[in-house]
């Protein structure tokens, strides 16, 4: 009961492996946020490679500008094609997020599944309606746009 899913494709010209380096390091993921959200990576990520169990602490403002602190673990890899991670302390009751790499047409079709719980039964819902469902869509977009630009428009250089 309570269980919202969001899922998003999107294609980009790159080789897989470019795919998985850049999306499976942490310190990315600062890249494609909307900066309102004021995203910051506690834990010392660079250099290192996603694996199973890795944990990673970061701080955001989701919602009114009130800093949240969040902690996510990898719970699932398989290189190159996904890898899951899943919020252990943070807003959300429930949220596994699953990055999938399918090699297509001389690039990369990468699926985005979020599968995601608010807190407070009713209450969450209508916060759902009423603001979160609009506030994930509009960082998804943010991201698509970004990643465009990165990689449609080859303006990331790696």
């Amino acid at each position: 009961m309570g269980m919202f899913y969001y899922k998003t494709e999107q294609f980009l010209p790159i080789p897989i492996e470019k795919a998985w380096d850049f999306f499976s390091s942490a310190k990315n993921l600062a890249v494609i946020t909307p900066p309102a959200l004021n995203f910051n990576i506690l834990t010392a990520v660079d250099g290192k490679e996603i694996a199973e169990g890795m944990l990673i602490d970061y701080t955001l403002k989701p919602l009114f500008g009130v800093p949240v602190k969040w902690k996510t673990q990898i719970s699932k890899v398989n290189k190159p094609l996904m890898f899951t991670d899943r919020q252990l302390k943070g807003p959300y009751k429930t949220w596994e997020y699953t990055h999938t790499f399918i090699q297509k047409d001389n690039g990369v079709l990468m699926t985005d599944e979020l599968k995601y719980k608010l807190p407070f039964g009713f209450i969450g819902k209508i916060m759902h309606s009423l603001i979160v469902r609009k506030k994930i869509k509009d960082i998804f977009n943010y991201r698509r746009q970004i990643l465009h630009k990165l990689f449609v428009n080859h303006e990331y250089n790696n």
